[in-house]
């Protein structure tokens, strides 16, 4: 997004070569009158194909234009009101953005649809108008670094023309500083795990964040031994690299504030330990620090965006690896807490960083706590990889997140925390053992970790195992790990802020 110019206009511009001109046009209107508008502003004419093609809501054309300015026209006829959802624009013009790399296409301007025309699915004109600018900065992203011959999107300059400038001059402004946060934790995520360890994951974080004027401590291996911080350790025994734990604290100029804070799971690679994961797909597990990453997403996105509310990220950082120092099942761990915990299962390792995470963060008493865990594979088998499992006792930070996620299209849907699950964590010979049974397993994980949240705070759990991989459900989803929860989170605290 830094490299990509938005330009908010009242009217089409003169362009040049290799440019797009794109024409929304509502499912409710007269097609052929539009058509007849188009033609008058661009001088090219349309054949019958082309107005039988966009008589039908939901089609859309691309044409060449016949006088070479703009090198190509495409009109997308939207679709009827009851197929459409709050992700339609995000969506279509991530696709759209996405197909131009081969093209060449250095320069787009789009004529945006009129709120009015769709105010009973989106909140309000500026999140309207925010969506098409997100789907622009997921439409340009790729990470081809380590390609010889790199893709990379040519578009530098995007012309965004509506009526309401000021409305559609603060969604550039929002949405491409929200888009800095969506893709720093995109770049963390995809990156091999050669790259990104925890110890480099720290220093990635403290460059981005260098000039934010966040707050930012790295705790290391012997900070950590003197901190009991038994499930970090625990976990990184096994591998060359140390583990660490990161915090970064944003205040806000007010000192009248709410104060919310993310816990993110950071497993730069999980192997599974000596119970070790099927090689089939084991080189995603190089993105099950994505918690870690959206959290540090959400924390460069707080930070430009100036937001009046106190953020403090919690990021515990480990590799899960083989060797003869492993954890091993068996072993029994005490964590930072006091209470000890028998390994059942090595593979079971997020929840024990988690639990010395989340111990610290409840000591500092914030508002609403909430972690981002890739933890179990369970709640993608009940929800599928585009919705994230949502457990939390609290009724109205259940609500808060639901219709967060349903607003960003970041969906979250609620599992229950039933205290009926607790007994599958029960040891003979610790306080607990770090694996349930067969069954529900995402809940039971869920349950592990509420025994190392202060009972008194407002705490959130959530599983975004599913959505945060790489997978085909939306044009942008696809095929990187995609920066799932930073959106929704900033939302949230926009909100209670």
């Amino acid at each position: 997004m830094k490299y990509i110019n938005f330009e908010a206009l009242n009217s089409i511009p003169a362009t040049s070569g290799n440019s797009l001109l794109l024409f929304y046009i509502d499912s409710e209107t007269v097609i052929n009158d539009k058509l007849n508008e188009i033609e008058r502003i661009t001088g090219s004419l349309f054949r019958n194909y082309a107005r039988e093609i966009l008589s039908e809501p939901g089609k859309e054309i691309s044409l060449t234009s016949s006088v070479n300015s703009p090198s190509i026209i495409h009109i997308a006829r939207i679709p009827e009101k009851s197929a459409l959802s709050p992700d339609y624009f995000r969506n279509h013009i991530a696709g759209l953005t996405q197909s131009l790399t081969e093209k060449n296409i250095s320069s787009i301007t789009v004529v945006l649809p009129e709120y009015s025309g769709f105010t009973s699915i989106f909140s309000n004109e500026e999140y309207f108008l925010q969506t098409f600018i997100e789907g622009i900065g997921y439409g340009v992203y790729n990470f081809s670094k380590y390609k010889t011959a790199q893709k990379k999107s040519p578009v530098k300059l995007v012309n965004l023309v509506y009526k309401n400038i000021e409305s559609l001059k603060s969604a550039i402004n929002f949405a491409t500083l929200l888009m800095s946060g969506v893709n720093f934790a995109r770049e963390l995520a995809n990156e091999p795990a050669n790259v990104i360890n925890p110890v480099t994951f720290c220093d990635r974080v403290r460059d981005a964040l260098n000039e934010s004027g966040c707050e930012i401590i790295e705790y290391n291996e012997n900070n950590l031994k003197e901190m009991n911080a038994g499930g970090i350790l625990a976990v990184g025994l096994g591998s060359d690299t140390p583990p660490r734990l990161l915090k970064v604290v944003y205040n806000p100029e007010s000192r009248d504030y709410k104060s919310v804070t993310f816990v993110g799971k950071g497993v730069t690679f999980d192997s599974g330990g000596i119970s070790i994961k099927p090689a089939t797909n084991m080189g995603w597990m190089k993105a099950d620090m994505s918690g870690a990453a959206v959290v540090a997403g959400i924390m460069l996105a707080v930070s430009k965006l100036k937001l009046p509310i106190k953020v403090t990220g919690f990021m515990p950082l480990a590799e899960n690896m083989l060797s003869g120092r492993a954890m091993r099942p068996g072993d029994i761990i005490t964590t930072a807490s006091g209470k000890t915990v028998e390994i059942d299962n090595t593979d079971a390792e997020g929840r024990l960083i988690l639990a010395d995470a989340l111990h610290f963060a409840s000591q500092e008493k914030p508002d609403f706590l909430i972690d981002l865990a890739t933890l179990t594979g369970s709640v993608a088998v009940a929800l599928g990889d585009f919705v994230a499992g949502l457990m939390t006792k609290d009724e109205k930070l259940a609500k808060l997140i639901y219709y967060s996620g349903t607003k960003t299209y970041e969906r979250f849907w609620r599992l229950p925390l039933w205290d009926d699950y607790a007994p599958q964590l029960k040891s003979d010979v610790a306080d607990l053992k770090n694996i349930g049974g067969k069954w529900g397993g995402a809940i039971t994980a869920g349950k592990f970790l509420e025994n190392f949240v202060d009972p008194e705070l407002k705490w959130a759990h959530l599983d975004i195992a599913g959505p945060s991989m790489a997978n085909p459900i939306n044009n942008y989803s696809k095929p990187y790990m995609n920066g799932f929860g930073v959106r929704a989170m900033v939302n949230i605290l926009n909100e209670i802020s």
